[in-house]
């Protein structure tokens, strides 16, 4: 029997371990994960506990797998990434988040094997030119990301869209412009978890949580904006391209309304039955210059392109999350 395998990059981190475990739902497909692991009392094992995988495969040995496999692969997923946006090494994050992906994507289009990689809200900077998911060269070429790890982003996004119009492409490929996710598997991001997991402990044990101030007069403090996305959302888009191999394209992924940090608080309070407690403390410096007051997913493309699943709203997310995950003895999907 011929198997049909998805291969999933960073695929025991936070959103590929999540993708990981709806696609091994389905008893047909072998699901693939490359990712590291590094040390036991990260946890990041943990991710991976509940899934049937049908391989591990380190990242160095990545490319020599996929070579002795490639005619069972239906779908690569890249995921993998250096997602701080505050990691000080700019070789280490182009590395990883261009020159790797820039390979993939060629073994893809050589291999006629599809592709969906995860790209991010980074690239859309300050929004100065608002956050519509245009696929136009020149409307990618302009955007102006804030930090490093937006740079390289968008860098490969315009490198994918470059080779697409010069008809070099894997016969899908599709970049996910994910927005703020949240939601089980985050444990081992530490620092750069979302503010709901951040929080938790302290919510669960009704003390008060701390937000940024603003540093802009306009914006009242923990009242910055972001598109709050929970990851089930990821994972149903990732399904439905998986059936949908027609889709090609860079698209945002986000709930599509903005919401503020001071409503995300609110929200994990509410759910844990517990009363609001919010105090505001300093921006570190290092991102106050960096820092991105206000995102909100323009979700227009993915609905044309015929995804019609409702987007979870920050409410019934952080019900769901802080219910079924964080308030768990067990909180890993």
């Amino acid at each position: 029997m011929t198997r049909r395998i998805v291969f999933i990059t960073g695929g025991a981190g936070f959103i590929g371990s999540n993708i990981a475990a709806k696609l091994a739902e389905d008893r047909t497909l072998d699901v693939v994960v490359c990712d590291r692991l590094h040390e036991v009392d990260t946890g990041k094992w943990r991710n991976l506990a509940k899934t049937p995988i049908g391989d591990f495969v380190h990242p160095e040995d990545m490319f020599d797998w996929l070579e002795k496999r490639w005619r069972d692969i239906e779908l690569v997923v890249h995921m993998g990434a250096v997602s701080s946006t505050t990691e000080p090494d700019a070789d280490k994050i182009i590395r990883s988040n261009f020159q790797l992906s820039r390979d993939l994507f060629r073994w893809c289009a050589d291999r006629q094997r599809r592709l969906v990689y995860a790209s991010s809200a980074a690239t859309y900077g300050a929004g100065e030119h608002g956050f519509d998911d245009d696929n136009d060269y020149e409307a990618l070429a302009r955007l102006k990301p804030l930090n490093t790890y937006g740079w390289s982003k968008a860098l490969f996004d315009l490198f994918a869209a470059r080779q697409a119009g010069r008809d070099y492409a894997p016969p899908q490929w599709v970049g996910l412009k994910f927005f703020n996710v949240y939601g089980p598997n985050e444990e081992h991001k530490h620092s750069m978890k979302s503010v709901a997991s951040q929080i938790w402990p302290q919510v669960r044990e009704g003390h008060a949580v701390q937000l940024f101030k603003s540093y802009r007069a306009d914006v009242p403090d923990g009242g910055q904006k972001r598109d709050f996305v929970y990851v089930r959302d990821a994972v149903d888009v990732t399904r439905w391209l998986f059936d949908n191999p027609h889709v090609n394209g860079i698209y945002n992924l986000g709930s599509g309304t903005a919401r503020t940090f001071e409503d995300m608080a609110r929200q994990v309070f509410e759910a844990a039955g517990k009363n609001a407690q919010i105090d505001y403390g300093p921006m570190p410096p290092a991102i106050r210059d960096k820092y991105q007051y206000f995102t909100e997913a323009k979700m227009d493309r993915l609905k044309d392109a015929g995804y019609a699943q409702p987007l979870t709203t920050l409410e019934d997310g952080i019900s769901d999350y802080v219910g079924r995950f964080l308030s768990q003895p067990d909180p890993y999907r």
